[in-house]
């Protein structure tokens, strides 16, 4: 269960981090929900003044009041951190319990038991859900690269059956090629030697057939 978590702040920065980002947070939050409470509850034709007025008094405050809660849940974190001398979420799960009993603990034993069970619960689940989250994404980047192999073509084209594989349309590219060579060397180069051949065996014929002359004979009869 126990990732480090490499994207905060080291301890001693951690705080003022969270404090910054907690009273942002409550500031941005609560402009708009006591805006658009103050814009209800206001008469008509001072609407706009009495959402702005409730802004400027509540936002303050809401801010604050998470500036605190961030503060002080930063400070147990570490706290945690530094006794436990490692980095998982279960610090932040018993810093959010003793952040939420602490803030409760003038109103009584039982209150704040009550709101320290709420922030182990309410961290439990934010820290769940963070976990849930990164195993997905770490599922995917881990997931590895679907490398197609090429498929033989099943349609060739124009003059190509169907499923005929591509070695075969390769080898009867090759075939007509040699073909279409020698019946353009026909045309060029292949008649001529043809002919030469042709040539060259009607003169042999016609030497082989020639008859010699007959020699003369001197004798008197």
């Amino acid at each position: 269960m126990g990732t480090p978590e490499t994207s905060r702040e080291p301890c001693p920065d951690r705080i003022l981090d969270d404090i910054g980002g907690a009273f942002g947070m409550g500031a941005v939050g609560g402009s708009a929900f006591h805006f658009i409470k103050g814009v209800h509850s206001s008469p008509t034709g001072t609407r706009l003044f009495g959402g702005t007025q409730a802004v400027r008094m509540n936002a303050p405050r809401v801010g604050g009041s998470f500036a605190v809660w961030g503060g002080l849940f930063s400070a147990f974190d570490c706290s945690m951190v530094y006794l436990r001398q490692k980095e998982d979420p279960w610090n932040s799960i018993i810093a959010g319990a003793a952040t939420g009993g602490f803030l409760s603990m003038r109103q009584g034993l039982g209150a704040s038991a009550r709101a320290a069970a709420f922030g182990g619960v309410l961290l439990g689940l934010i820290e769940g859900a963070g976990i849930m989250l990164n195993k997905v994404m770490s599922a995917q980047q881990d997931m590895p690269a679907m490398i197609e192999d090429p498929v033989p073509a099943m349609v060739g084209g124009p003059g190509f059956p169907m499923g005929q594989p591509h070695a075969q349309t390769q080898e009867g590219a090759s075939v007509s090629g040699s073909e279409s060579g020698s019946w353009l060397g026909g045309w060029f180069g292949g008649g001529k030697k043809k002919e030469s051949e042709a040539s060259s065996g009607s003169k042999t014929e016609i030497l082989e057939s020639f008859d010699a002359p007959p020699v003369p004979n001197f004798e008197y009869k």
